[in-house]
């Protein structure tokens, strides 16, 4: 255990303002060694909180968090913040089940003002909350906090508009250490990052004024051109860009420094305008190897499991692949090998989505537009218009910040644009910011689109390859992590999986995965349906009565002829998707059954995710919790069998 004397003894945060400056310093030393023992051995956002220790500092010791609202935006840079906001008796159970979020939440905290996961939300936000105090009469200050690469999205450009034509009093702090989650790119990153002060410069401007300062009235021409320099110079800083947006612009400052970080947020509170602090910092300071590798360290994984939260997995479990992130990546270096119309496109996630690879082999059909979802969305349908194939690679919480440009500028023109939703379901201790819950419901009420759910990362392969060949737009929806491969060998029924498909079906079709000998069949949707089977068979070695297991493939178009051919042959359905409830995979089944007049007689039990966001927590746990993993699954079987086998259950 790190001993962190000074942070168990202070009374948070109400002490921070009253410490001496070498008593922060310390006190930034206990921050970061807290937030590197819990962070690698919990997982989470290491090198964004250590970049901002001295900031949170700062803003404590010069705001009034009980009053002023602070609002973080993404929240990867909060962990100093939930620390000294009076949750440091609680972080070590950071991220964990039942433990604090990973981001700031107004449950968890009342001094956290906003929820946030998502980036470039903090400017609009705390714009709101300060055109609110000015309408009820208050004098609390607002301060927005944005940073790790956000400012390139197109909704704090949005914010920052508005803001500077409101005129309300606020401050906006640029955190600014040159990175996303991946290193920042397009021209704000390089206009933010210009630096007059190179070495070869400061070495110029060095000896001319040793030269002027020889000659007569020389100190006087040096002094005029040092106050010229410094108008000059804010031509080709961020100066300029800001004050445009009718900011006060301060800076930029060294972030790391807490007595130039209070002197300036002092001076920035007596501003009655919109006001920009910008603060440059280095993203993972105090973690050598945090601060060497800042991608790497963006978000890590824990290093020691839950015991409680990560039951053992069920007999027979292996995985299918190297997981649906590199399984994907390598498929699509593959197949722009053969087709040269193949563009891959992301935002700020190049590693995150599998993308590494092709980055590297095919640079010239790679972009990272930041973090600009919609744009990117709009970019590929441009793209698509002219004759190439974009593939769009973003995480499925992401995506639907893109829902507008999806139906108005992809699928309205039938335009050849392959959307890859990772991270579909759900994804562990990111909690519910991070959750691909919801794509299945808004993906399938979209015109034009087929949608596609592969179960693992062969057959994922096979839908991406048949969807770059397809003239218009496709979706597929895949998880975090590997697939399962089903093991029967060893099963009594292992003659009733049907064979494995070479190709992926075409839309409209599915696969049956076992034939079961009984009236029961489930169908399932995506990486849910091996489970499925997993749990069928764990039933019939139990009872003798095994439930066929259908993979649908396509929740759009879905196999209606396969489906309807099933419930046809059955007594009772049971629906299967790791996705909400309403309007999924399940609520689309319904409708056909409804309209082709297929539901009298049918017993239908459905599983998915509730009508409530679910919390963090280790995916296996939260499957669990809802009865998605193989026992609820069995579970939910085990109803829907004959009641003369009751004494079975």
């Amino acid at each position: 255990m790190i001993d962190t004397p000074l942070l168990q003894s202070l009374h948070l945060p109400e002490d921070i303002p009253g410490l001496s400056l070498p008593l922060k310093q310390a006190l930034a030393q206990e921050l970061r060694d807290t937030i590197i023992r819990v962070v690698t051995k919990n997982g989470g956002h290491l090198a964004p909180s250590l970049g901002v220790v001295e900031l949170t500092i700062a803003l404590l010791s010069c705001f009034d968090p009980a009053r002023d609202p602070i609002v973080w935006d993404v929240g990867h840079q909060s962990y100093p913040w939930k620390i000294l906001t009076d949750r440091a008796d609680r972080f070590d159970t950071l991220r964990r089940y039942g433990g604090i979020s990973g981001f700031p939440n107004r449950s968890e905290s009342p001094y956290d003002y906003f929820g946030v996961g998502h980036a470039s939300t903090s400017i609009s936000a705390a714009l709101g909350m300060a055109t609110a105090r000015d309408l009820k009469g208050g004098k609390e200050h607002v301060v927005a906090v944005i940073g790790d690469g956000a400012l390139s999205g197109g909704m704090a450009l949005e914010a920052l508009n508005q803001a500077g034509g409101m005129g309300h009093r606020f401050i906006v702090i640029l955190n600014d250490n040159k990175m996303s989650i991946s290193e920042n790119t397009g021209a704000l990153s390089r206009f933010l990052s210009r630096n007059l002060s190179h070495s070869t410069v400061m070495h110029i401007k060095q000896h001319v004024a040793k030269v002027l300062s020889r000659l007569p009235r020389g100190e006087s021409i040096v002094d005029i051109i040092r106050k010229g320099e410094v108008s000059f110079k804010s031509f080709f800083t961020p100066g300029v860009l800001f004050e445009a947006f009718q900011f006060n612009y301060i800076g930029p400052i060294n972030g790391h420094d807490i007595a130039q970080l209070e002197r300036h947020l002092e001076a920035a509170k007596q501003l009655d305008m919109p006001v920009l602090l910008h603060s440059r910092t280095r993203k993972g300071k105090g973690h050598a190897p945090a601060e060497n590798d800042p991608e790497h360290f963006h978000g890590i994984s824990a290093s020691v499991p839950d015991e409680i939260s990560t039951p053992p997995q069920p007999n027979g479990w292996k995985p299918s692949g190297p997981g649906f992130s590199q399984a994907f990546g390598s498929e699509l270096c593959d197949l722009a090998e053969k087709n040269p119309r193949i563009f891959a496109i992301t935002a700020a996630m190049p590693d995150g989505t599998g993308l590494q690879e092709f980055h590297a082999r095919f640079p010239e059909r790679f972009a990272d537009v930041g973090i600009c979802e919609e744009h990117a969305v709009t970019f590929a349908a441009g793209m698509a218009s002219r004759g190439f194939h974009p593939v769009v690679a973003i995480y499925s919480t992401f995506m639907q910040r893109a829902y507008d440009q999806i139906i108005h500028d992809v699928c309205l023109q039938n335009l050849p644009v392959t959307l890859c939703l990772d991270r579909a379901g759900l994804v562990g201790e990111d909690g519910p910011t991070h959750h691909g819950a919801f794509d299945l419901s808004w993906l399938r009420t979209v015109p034009n689109l087929s949608l596609a759910a592969p179960r693992d990362e062969e057959t994922l392969r096979s839908a991406l390859s048949l969807a770059v060949s397809m003239n218009g737009p496709v979706a597929l929806r895949y998880p975090r992590g590997s697939g399962r491969r089903l093991d029967a060998s060893h099963s009594k029924f292992a003659s009733a999986l049907e064979p494995r498909q070479d190709r992926y079906p075409l839309p409209g079709h599915g696969e049956l995965l076992l034939r079961g000998n009984t009236k029961i069949c489930i169908m399932a949707a995506g990486q849910r349906a091996v489970p499925c089977a997993e749990a069928a068979l764990l039933v019939a070695e139990k009872t003798g009565l095994l439930a066929s297991v259908f993979d649908a493939c396509w929740v759009k178009p879905l196999p209606e002829e396969q489906i309807l051919a099933l419930a046809a042959e059955s007594d009772a359905l049971l629906l299967v998707e790791e996705n909400s409830l309403l309007g999924g995979f399940s609520s689309a089944v319904l409708e056909l059954l409804a309209d082709h007049d297929r539901l009298r007689h049918l017993r239908i039990r459905r599983l998915g995710l509730p009508d409530r966001f679910i919390a963090h927590g280790p995916v296996r746990r939260l499957r669990a919790d809802v009865g998605l993993n193989v026992a609820g699954i069995a579970s939910a079987l085990k109803e829907l069998l004959p009641v003369s086998d009751a004494s079975e259950r």
